[in-house]
């Protein structure tokens, strides 16, 4: 009978296993939604100073002027590892026009993160988030990553998107970034 037990505790955990598996990609990242500002847009929330990878400090508002992406992420969430190419390719294509995109970490530690762009050989700035709820809060990446937010170069918002989506999505919402005074 104790024999039995095990044998079902087993298959049971298992089962509970596969379906925290399944569900996995719902954990980090909601529906894909995405909201465009209207044309008066507000003013990004760049007054920030986070953590570089090197434990320098990086202020949100040195970018200003530059059209960029901040896209708040995990490296234990899937759909985040997933957009990173898109992101690399974004940075070289649009290099001469200054894009940027800042990768903000919402978990990571500093370390875990170096050896992260290593092996991925991530081309853009990569801050370290954790600790920094205020951050979090004032970019809704509290509860679900990846966050993606596309600021003109004026330091206004063009779009907030929740999610993932295609590169060529991404591409679409960074060339209107350049169309935007």
């Amino acid at each position: 009978m104790q024999v039995e037990s095990q044998w079902v505790r087993r298959w049971v955990l298992a089962g509970m296993a596969a379906c925290a598996v399944a569900l996995w990609p719902l954990a980090c990242s909601h529906d894909g939604s995405s909201r465009a500002a209207d044309p008066a847009a507000e003013p990004a929330r760049l007054d920030f100073t986070l953590k570089d990878l090197a434990g320098k400090d990086v202020r949100l508002s040195d970018y200003k002027g530059r059209p960029m992406i901040v896209n708040f992420w995990a490296t234990w969430c899937l759909p985040c590892k997933a957009e990173i190419p898109g992101f690399v390719q974004l940075v070289d294509k649009y290099k001469d026009e200054q894009f940027t995109v800042l990768g903000v970490s919402t978990s990571d530690s500093p370390e875990d993160l170096q050896r992260f762009v290593a092996a991925n050989r991530i081309n853009y700035p990569i801050l370290v988030g954790l600790g920094h709820d205020d951050l979090l809060e004032a970019y809704d990446a509290v509860d679900a990553v990846p966050v993606s937010w596309f600021i003109r170069r004026d330091g206004t918002v063009y779009m907030k998107k929740v999610g993932t989506d295609t590169q060529d999505w991404f591409d679409s919402q960074v060339k209107a970034l350049f169309a935007l005074p």
